[in-house]
């Protein structure tokens, strides 16, 4: 995995470069992240790259242990299944309230993330599922109209990230979400409240039960 970054904002493109190579498990849980070597490969100064992870600390995907240096935070299933209980309740009224107030521009715009993950799935880009389906949420919040559910879920979207990469990486789980998203999608089309909240729910739900049965299968490769 190349790391290497451009000089244009430096601090920036440090958080988003690890960001993703902890997302995607290139870095695994509990795996220390040795400065020198990152500074190296990253081509970044110590001060920058010391700033990129108090930033990634403050997201939970970075533990900073004195006198050790910083490691990969772990998640256990049981906060894993906190999280996506949390989804559940923010995204299903989100997308709710989408379905209530999107104009035509915001029905686009989740449009074109649902055809970019579409793509990502049928090229099997691993990075790019996630980052589209980020898009979609995104977008989604937009159209909710609701600036605080947005800001508790975009709180939590690096560890909701970390979560929907193990959980696509179950087979035929991108596929699924992508129909999954597509019925959210269609609903709020027809400005359908409860069906978006339903829909949204049901894909959270789908995506947990994907997790779970990624968890169980790294424990029982670690026995």
């Amino acid at each position: 995995m190349d790391l290497k970054i451009s000089p244009l904002s430096v601090q920036g493109e440090t958080v988003r470069k690890l960001r993703e190579a902890i997302m995607t498990g290139y870095f695994g849980p509990g795996e220390r992240l040795v400065e020198s070597s990152l500074c190296e490969r990253l081509g970044v100064s110590r001060n920058s790259l010391r700033e990129a992870m108090r930033v990634l600390a403050a997201e939970q995907l970075v533990v900073l242990t004195p006198n050790r240096g910083p490691s990969v935070a772990a998640m256990d299933w049981a906060d894993a299944e906190q999280l996506y209980e949390t989804r559940i309740l923010l995204e299903s009224e989100v997308a709710a309230h989408a379905a209530r107030h999107a104009t035509a521009d915001n029905l686009a715009a989740m449009r074109q993330a649902l055809d970019a993950f579409a793509q990502a799935v049928d090229n099997g880009d691993r990075l790019l599922r996630i980052t589209t389906t980020t898009d979609f949420y995104e977008a989604l919040i937009v159209a909710s109209r609701h600036r605080i559910m947005g800001d508790l879920i975009q709180g939590l979207v690096a560890r909701i990230n970390v979560l929907r990469a193990k959980s696509m990486d179950n087979p035929g789980r991108s596929l699924q979400s992508l129909s999954e998203l597509t019925a959210m999608h269609e609903a709020i089309a027809r400005h359908d409240e409860a069906a978006a909240r339903l829909a949204a729910r049901q894909h959270v739900e789908a995506a947990r039960e994907s997790a779970r049965v990624m968890f169980d299968r790294t424990r029982a490769a670690a026995q």
